[in-house]
């Protein structure tokens, strides 16, 4: 086996790639749920309700996950506890089935920041060092 020159480590590809899949799956099941709480399984309203609206912004971190841009993970790791504190709310002050749609939620935010987590820090490990600066004189 070939010695691999200090600065240079492999890429663990399979946990990169079922960090991304992990990561895409949970933001698609978030989408849908969303989707389906408001409109269909327990709206606030009959017929359906506005808070349906909340699903468009996770749709729009979806090209920058299967495009695979580091950028696009480490802000939706933020932007997910957002989603996450609606669920913790709802879990608490609504009535079924509305609880167990926001526990729901709940779960696959930490799924879906857990990914992101795995994925950034992976790939910021296995990347190749960065030469130093040079200094000003």
């Amino acid at each position: 086996m070939p010695a691999l020159a200090p600065d240079t480590r492999p890429t663990p590809a399979p946990l990169v790639a079922g960090a991304r899949r992990a990561a895409v799956a949970s933001l698609l099941a978030l989408i849908a749920l969303c989707l389906a709480w408001e409109l269909f399984l327990a709206p606030l309203r009959p017929g359906g309700s506005w808070l349906a609206l909340k699903a468009l912004p996770l749709c729009i971190p979806l090209a920058g996950l299967l495009k695979n841009r580091m950028y696009t993970y480490r802000w939706v790791s933020l932007m997910v506890w957002l989603y996450f504190t609606e669920g913790v709310v709802r879990a608490w002050s609504d009535r079924a089935p509305g609880n167990w749609l926001a526990l729901l939620e709940v779960l696959l935010c930490l799924v879906l920041f857990t990914a992101c987590t795995v994925h950034i820090r992976v790939r910021l490990r296995s990347a190749p060092a960065r030469p130093p600066a040079p200094q000003a004189p």
